[in-house]
């Protein structure tokens, strides 16, 4: 049995292309994607260092055979999927000039799309319903006995959701505008 490795390393949903890259350094390195684990430990395999192209799709956990028997046709290999994304590879020598599991700028936007749908709506819908009059409410003594520790609890996570909307929504966005001008 080959050697295992774990390894820490944040990317969030608008990250996956800066993944796609630190993926291949690792397989660079020797190491090849087992697995991942929320929220995010990556599972490796010791091996003879390769160039592998990473590539991740996002189906939101649905499960289309067709599709995923297309991407095998074309010699992608399926090694796991974690949080509705599904991560393929190839090795870069048999890619021959061909990197991309997308075949046009449309199906680059539609994943783009269904992130924005399926990941960040929901994070709004959560700030605006839950996060935000909790802090209120905190702010206003209105949560008693340790108004101070849900203060800085419900400020740590409106600290955190504006992160997320500002970098992910903010980059999600410009991306969805360069496919539109290119369509």
């Amino acid at each position: 049995m080959a050697e295992r490795v774990t390894k820490v390393a944040f990317f969030t949903i608008a990250d996956f292309k800066e993944e796609e890259v630190w993926l291949r350094e690792q397989s660079l390195e020797g190491l090849h994607l087992l697995r991942m684990i929320v929220p995010c430990f990556y599972i490796f395999e010791k091996g003879e260092p390769e160039d592998t192209i990473y590539r991740l799709d996002f189906t939101n956990n649905s499960d289309d055979r067709d599709y995923t028997r297309m991407l095998e046709d074309f010699g992608w290999e399926n090694c796991g999927r974690c949080a509705g994304w599904v991560y393929w590879r190839r090795p870069a020598a048999e890619t021959a000039g061909d990197e991309e599991i997308f075949s046009d700028d449309a199906s680059r936007l539609d994943l783009v799309k269904k992130v924005l749908q399926t990941r960040m709506l929901p994070l709004i819908t959560i700030f605006l319903c839950c996060v935000l009059p909790s802090l209120v409410r905190a702010i206003n003594g209105e949560l008693y006995g340790a108004s101070r520790f849900f203060l800085g609890f419900f400020g740590l996570m409106a600290a955190l959701y504006i992160f997320l909307f500002v970098h992910c929504g903010g980059k999600l966005l410009r991306m969805r505008r360069e496919l539109e001008r290119k369509d």
